[in-house]
């Protein structure tokens, strides 16, 4: 079938909307018709990182539809349902069992690599091949292959125009939050960058009765952080106090659990040297080739720097989860829709400020 997506042709360059052919299901793959996909930070970074060979490219992983054919082999999903997109996980291997899907044997290559296990490729032009399959779904268009493991169906009364977030960006706040930290009440917890991720991270933490702190130069995601009952720093206006000694007032010697979503390497070792003894520092940014550690912090006080890829969650049982909790979550009002024609427009204002979660509608 043709249809209409949001192309890169090329490492960095901007999305453009083109008309493409997809392949219709094969036995183990699910049609999606999009309805909304979120725009995430990773759709811009993996734009701006691989290589020139893997283009054009069609990405997007936070797509929300309407299921219009399901493969043979296909159990569980049915012509109709409605459903929220999130990454794919091969469910089989010895990560996957131990229930942490993220970081399942096959992922680099089902979530990445642009095709499916064969080679072949869901789109192409001219007969011709164009990537995709990003996160089993590149749901920057208007039709979408995906399949059982990252099709989460849900309820038909829901929005679906808000709710493609909820397969990566909030899953990966809630979940880290509530899954990787899980701060008791007696416990705190700093959030280094308060986008969509830090928020709902935030909001997540409200839940635990947790002391929260944000660090964000922005004011006004300062004051969003602020409304999920986290106390706030301006990192800009500190003069001669630093973040960390800021971090450690605030908190009475040093944060619990450190969540930093920004990837940057400066900022990354502030949030390990905010942490108290035996603290926790959770790494989710995605853009840094590595990060500088302070080794005598790490030695003398015990703390542990580790990462989270989608808040170490089972998409199939969390999504579900945290829609069960919508209204005590409160992430709808992050969501600020678009045309997907104007996704460059909604791009600048995302890193601008402007808007916390661009979603674009088609």
């Amino acid at each position: 079938m043709k249809t209409t997506v949001a192309l890169v042709e090329s490492p960095g360059q901007p999305f453009t909307l083109a008309e493409v052919d997809l392949e219709g299901p094969r036995e183990d793959e699910v049609l999606v018709r999009i309805v909304a996909t979120g725009l995430c930070h990773s759709d811009l970074t993996v734009r701006n990182m691989l290589p020139a060979e893997m283009f054009p490219n069609v990405f997007g992983h936070e797509g929300a539809g309407v299921v219009e054919e399901v493969g043979a082999n296909v159990t569980g999903i049915e012509v109709g349902d409605h459903v929220v997109l999130s990454l794919r996980s091969c469910r089989t291997c010895a990560q996957c069992a131990a229930g942490y899907y993220g970081h399942c044997e096959q992922g680099l290559f089902i979530n990445y690599m642009g095709m499916r296990m064969d080679g072949s490729t869901t789109y192409t032009r001219d007969g011709q091949a164009v990537f995709g399959s990003f996160f089993g779904q590149s749901s920057f268009s208007q039709h979408a292959i995906a399949y059982a493991d990252n099709c989460v169906v849900v309820d038909k009364a829901l929005d679906l125009a808000r709710l493609g977030p909820y397969g990566c960006g909030f899953q990966t706040g809630v979940g880290t939050m509530l899954n990787v930290a899980n701060p008791s009440a007696d416990q705190s917890v700093v959030v280094f960058g308060v986008g969509s991720v830090g928020l709902a991270a935030l909001a997540a933490g409200r839940t635990t009765g947790a002391t929260m702190v944000a660090v964000d130069p922005l004011a006004s995601r300062r004051e969003l952080a602020e409304s999920y009952g986290a106390l706030t720093i301006d990192p800009t206006a500190l003069g001669d106090v630093s973040v960390v000694d800021k971090v450690k007032e605030l908190t009475g010697g040093g944060a619990t659990y450190g969540i930093d979503t920004t990837a940057v390497p400066a900022v990354v070792k502030s949030a390990q040297q905010s942490l108290a003894v035996r603290g926790m520092l959770i790494a989710i940014g995605l853009g840094a080739d590595e990060y500088p550690i302070d080794a005598v912090d790490l030695l003398q006080n015990g703390k542990v720097v580790r990462s989270s890829l989608e808040g170490d969650a089972d998409p199939l049982e969390f999504i579900p989860r945290m829609l069960a909790m919508a209204d005590e979550l409160d992430l709808d009002r992050l969501v600020t829709p678009y045309p997907f024609d104007q996704i460059n427009q909604a791009i600048e204002d995302s890193a601008s400020g402007k808007v916390v979660k661009p979603v674009l509608v088609w």
